[in-house]
């Protein structure tokens, strides 16, 4: 079997360290590990198949004969970056939204859209997290009718803020229980006991950055470029998993029976009908795992052509790390 070069591009990262984990979960015919990451982080030494693999400064010349980057960097670092991996000849799966939008770059779930993967084997993007795990939980239904509008609401856990959101909620937690004085600096506001319905910058419309993410990237995705969404991304006090609400309309009406059908073959989701007693899932279940979990499907009062249902799935994983793995899982696999 042929072994391949496999750059990880912020390897000591949340995402990267769980890249790191993934490709040795999926058997990944690796040659070469190469960690890569800031001056700062240079030299740092991480576990990956048993052993310890030192990480690397990045420079432009980091990804010579590497086969895969896999990108779990920012969008400035991201973008300083891609020339570079691309003169390399390494296909770039990148975790930011740097390219997301770019018409010459696939955005990929590879179980959704996973051929749009060959069209450009260049730069493939990783959707974000919260349209990854609200995506796979709709689109086996998106297969038996277009969707034409959703209408989400994100409770996004505090690791989607990396690290410094868990160690914010953390001292919050811990100053609450003993009298301390409550410090935010990661977040507009405190999290600890409290939610904040306001993750990414405020566009023209009103809408947050994050929030149009569900509308702009669902319709590339999907492959529905009229598709309508209108959603309110909140930050809860979770420290891992994401999860969604979420009302769709499609264009001709499905019912329940058939959703539910549609949402238990569709690949990687678990339809949830009797968990511990409950027909829904909470974060918890679904963290450090790859399923996106389904339950409480419903009809929607306000809409005959409408569902509604609600989601969660780990934003490390599915939302991040395990995606941009899985799309070079089968780009590999298309190879041999």
């Amino acid at each position: 079997m042929k072994k391949y070069n496999i750059a990880v591009l912020g390897a000591t990262g949340a995402v990267g360290r769980e890249m790191l984990k993934v490709i040795e979960e999926y058997q990944i015919p690796v040659g070469t590990l190469l960690p890569l990451a800031s001056a700062k982080s240079a030299g740092t030494e991480i576990d990956f198949m048993g052993g310890k693999v030192k990480v690397q400064e990045a420079t432009e010349e980091s990804f010579q004969g590497m086969d895969y980057v896999l990108g779990a960097v920012q969008n400035p670092m991201s973008k300083k970056f891609a020339p570079a991996i691309v003169r390399s000849g390494a296909v770039y799966i990148d975790n930011s939204s740097a390219f997301r939008m770019d018409p010459d770059v696939p955005l990929v779930v590879p179980e959704i859209n996973g051929e749009d993967a060959f069209q450009n084997k260049v730069i493939i993007a990783n959707p974000n997290c919260s349209t990854i795990i609200t995506l796979m939980a709709v689109a086996g239904i998106a297969k038996l009718s277009p969707i034409r509008s959703m209408v989400a609401c994100t409770y996004q856990a505090v690791s989607g803020a990396g690290v410094n959101g868990t160690r914010e909620l953390e001292d919050q937690m811990h100053a609450l229980a003993n009298g301390g004085e409550i410090v935010h600096k990661t977040f507009p506001a405190q999290i600890a006991a409290n939610v904040i319905p306001f993750i990414g910058e405020m566009k023209d419309n009103l809408y947050t950055s994050e929030e149009m993410k569900m509308q702009n990237e669902g319709r590339r995705i999907l492959h529905l470029p009229e598709l309508l969404v209108t959603c309110t991304c909140v930050r809860v006090p979770v420290m891992r998993s994401h999860s969604i609400s979420v009302t769709l309309r499609t264009e001709k009406k499905i019912s329940i029976a058939e959703a539910n059908e549609a949402i238990r073959a569709f690949e990687g989701v678990r339809l949830i009908e009797d968990i511990e007693g409950r027909c829904y899932p909470t974060p918890l279940d679904t963290t450090d795992q790859d399923l996106v979990y389904v339950g409480r499907v419903r009809d929607d009062l306000t809409d005959d052509h409408g569902l509604t249902l609600w989601c969660c799935g780990d934003q490390v994983r599915k939302g991040a790390a395990s995606n941009a793995v899985q799309i070079m899982k089968k780009l590999i696999e298309k190879a041999d």
